[in-house]
């Protein structure tokens, strides 16, 4: 039971759909999703209509109304079936909020709707091939022509690129103001001539996560599809968002160690080795109390940050605390439990395998581990 004034009898009403839903619409299917390296289009309107997309979302708007642990609900069963790689946090909790937040009633009313019910699948694309961690080093531009805009670049890394249709797209409509120049726009990519898709992308975890290159070749962008009417706000409007995002890795970073130490624990118990198992080695049990107590003393920094978020005091150097302590510790504690698994730990059949390699990407998206240095050494 999670620990927080915030956490409700609704909320554990709330996980038991979600497990139903988990165990009925993605377990039997999600191996089958990671040789596509996507996952379908359908499954979003499965999940739409069981109320799993925006959560946060106004119900104005179709959303549940909810707050942040809805969202950590949801990747703590996808996490438990060892499906780590569904991105419905990106759609409801990283992109939706933008068009909630910073969008013009227009753009809410056209948008967050038809997101709620999975008919439209969201992307951003920030990151280009020469400009990850640097925003204000994007080279995509929005020129005007006429009362719209024209797109042009390139994006690389964007998830949901494959099955997503509604991209939020950065671009400098001044190039000559470099941070001050961003804009996002809200591209609806069904029918946007000079929109392509690149392949999707081979990657070492996350295989059902569709990551792509997206093209832009003049694809014409609607005045009313800036984000929130104006130009220039894009970096600030990016930034602000950058706390959650990290907070929501730590969560997955959090629910990967827990179920890891309780598969090795499991595992450890029935497994024999020299005429006894292999949890009645001290150095099992040793390995195993390091990682649990890692385990717990993320889970009681991960409640006081989401407790801050929903009370409004969570700042960017605390996101930029949690993320790099807890995905550091993921790849510390996986990596043990993997070695206590033998030589079954380095097969994809078990889930710590997979969990070790879709657990990487934690220090690398949404700031690297360097950065996440940085941010917090600039407060010293």
């Amino acid at each position: 039971m999670i620990r927080s004034r915030h956490y409700t009898p609704a909320h554990e009403a709330f996980r038991t759909t979600v497990r139903r839903f988990m165990e009925r619409e993605c377990a039997p299917h999600f191996r089958d999703w990671q040789a596509d390296g996507k996952t379908p289009r359908e499954l979003w309107l499965k999940a739409g209509e069981a109320g799993l997309l925006c959560t946060k979302v106004s119900p104005e708007y179709g959303g549940g109304g909810g707050d942040l642990y809805h969202n950590l609900i949801i990747i703590e069963e996808q996490t438990r079936i060892c499906f780590n790689e569904l991105t419905f946090y990106l759609h409801s909790d990283i992109i939706a909020p933008y068009i909630e937040l910073y969008g013009t009633d227009d753009q809410r009313q056209r948008f967050l709707p038809r997101m709620c019910r999975g008919e439209l699948v969201a992307a951003i694309a920030m990151t280009e091939p020469g400009a990850g961690s640097d925003l204000a080093g994007i080279r995509t531009t929005a020129r005007a022509d006429g009362n719209g805009y024209r797109l042009n670049g390139q994006k690389v890394f964007i998830s949901n690129g494959q099955v997503g249709n509604l991209i939020c797209v950065a671009a400098k409509t001044d190039t000559e103001a470099g941070a001050k120049g961003v804009s996002l726009f809200l591209l609806e990519t069904d029918g946007a001539d000079g929109f392509t898709r690149g392949k999707n992308l081979n990657k070492i975890g996350c295989k059902a996560q569709d990551s792509s290159e997206l093209f832009f070749d003049n694809v014409y962008v609607p005045p009313e599809n800036l984000l929130g009417g104006a130009e220039g706000r894009g970096f600030p409007q990016l930034m602000m968002r950058l706390p959650e995002e990290r907070l929501i890795m730590a969560m997955s970073a959090i629910a990967n160690m827990e179920e890891a130490v309780a598969e090795t624990a499991r595992y450890t118990r029935e497994r024999e080795a020299f005429g006894q198992h292999l949890i009645d080695f001290q150095n099992t049990r040793f390995k195993l109390a390091e990682c649990k107590t890692k385990a717990m003393l993320g889970r009681a920094f991960l409640e006081h940050a989401i407790d801050a978020f929903i009370d409004g005091t969570f700042d960017t150097n605390q996101a930029a605390m949690i993320k790099l302590w807890t995905t550091e510790r993921q790849y510390e504690v996986l990596d043990e439990c993997l070695q206590l698994h033998g030589g079954y730990g380095y097969m994809t059949e078990f889930n710590i395998a997979r969990r070790y390699a879709d657990s990487r990407l934690g220090r690398i998206a949404g700031g690297t581990s360097e950065i996440m240095r940085e941010v917090i050494g600039r407060t010293l």
